[in-house]
């Protein structure tokens, strides 16, 4: 079987089933456990759409998971068929074709499995840039970035966290003019990917940036 889960998905899964987990290790109403469970499962079954009968039977498989060690065990089964995020350094750079010298990072420390879009400052330009894919195709935006004082709301993963503000510069349709557009995001990136549970607010994020 192919793999057929994005990361967010496996983020949103992992979510659904710590909260059976949690569920059982709390509470002792089998009615209330047996509503956990149900819902948590339905949940599971429906982030993902046109499954076939294959993909199905392993994601209902957390219908059996009533401890921590049943649902580590699910997630380890499912960890195979997450789909990785991949891109070469000559892709990374036909996306940035106006950053001269730009510094790609070490691509072979990155665990694909784990993120929905690849992030890093550019020590060179003290720039943020940011890859991913919306419509099958690969998408690059860089911009100014600027940690914030406290910790506030990510925009892309809708969490609390360290955060700071992104910049991206955009030419205005008078010439010689431009548009600054923003908004506050993670300052760890990985965290950040870790936290997704869609891919919805990473793309309103780009829409927004793009103008």
């Amino acid at each position: 079987m192919e793999p057929f889960i994005r990361p967010d998905q496996y983020n949103f899964i992992e979510n659904q089933v710590q909260n059976i987990a949690s569920g059982y290790a709390t509470v002792k109403d089998e009615g209330v456990l047996n509503a956990v469970k149900s819902l948590a499962t339905e949940r599971v079954l429906d982030v993902i759409t046109n499954l076939t009968s294959e993909q199905q039977h392993l994601l209902q498989q957390v219908e059996k998971v009533d401890d921590k060690e049943k649902a580590e065990g699910f997630l380890a089964q499912l960890k195979p068929y997450v789909i990785p995020f991949q891109i070469t350094e000559q892709a990374i750079h036909k996306l940035f074709p106006k950053v001269k010298k730009l510094k790609v990072p070490p691509l072979e420390t990155i665990d694909w499995q784990s993120i929905s879009y690849l992030s890093w400052v550019d020590p060179g330009s003290n720039k943020r840039f940011m890859v991913l894919r919306k419509d099958n195709k690969l998408k690059g935006i860089q911009g100014s970035f600027k940690p914030a004082i406290q910790e506030g709301i990510c925009t892309i993963c809708n969490s609390h966290e360290e955060v700071g503000l992104f910049l991206a510069k955009e030419k205005g349709k008078v010439q010689g003019t431009y548009t600054k557009r923003g908004n506050y995001i993670c300052v760890d990136s990985q965290t950040c990917n870790n936290n997704m549970k869609s891919l919805d607010k990473l793309h309103e994020f780009v829409e927004r940036i793009k103008g």
